[in-house]
């Protein structure tokens, strides 16, 4: 099994303990991933810290305003924060790819990806 399989792994693993996804969309998931490129295998930079509010801004503005093309920030902001709380608050570490993941479907974009 190669790291990019593990780390798929763990991602489908928080999908279904922590999000409650049954069935995650393995492919796309492996497409983010890949996307992040040597980021995942990078402790700091494969979570994001929720709580921080500059982090939470990255977030918004690179991946949903610029990756996704999403132009409304109010729109952005209140999606972030479904998914944040869908993959609940007191989990202290949410993975990037999974974030991405759940924006990615929360706004439709997943033929981005295909």
């Amino acid at each position: 099994m190669s790291k990019l399989d593990e780390k798929v792994g763990q991602y489908i693993d928080d999908l279904k303990t922590k999000v409650g996804e049954d069935n995650p969309d393995v492919d796309l998931l492996r497409k983010l991933a890949k996307s992040m490129g040597p980021s995942i295998y990078n402790a700091d930079a494969e979570t994001v810290a929720a709580s921080s509010k500059s982090e939470v801004e990255t977030v918004k503005k690179n991946f949903v305003m610029k990756k996704l093309g999403v132009t409304d920030e109010a729109e952005a902001d209140e999606a972030i924060n479904q998914v944040m709380e869908k993959y609940g608050k007191s989990n202290r570490r949410k993975y990037r790819v999974v974030i991405y993941y759940l924006l990615t479907k929360h706004f439709g974009k997943e033929s981005m990806y295909k």
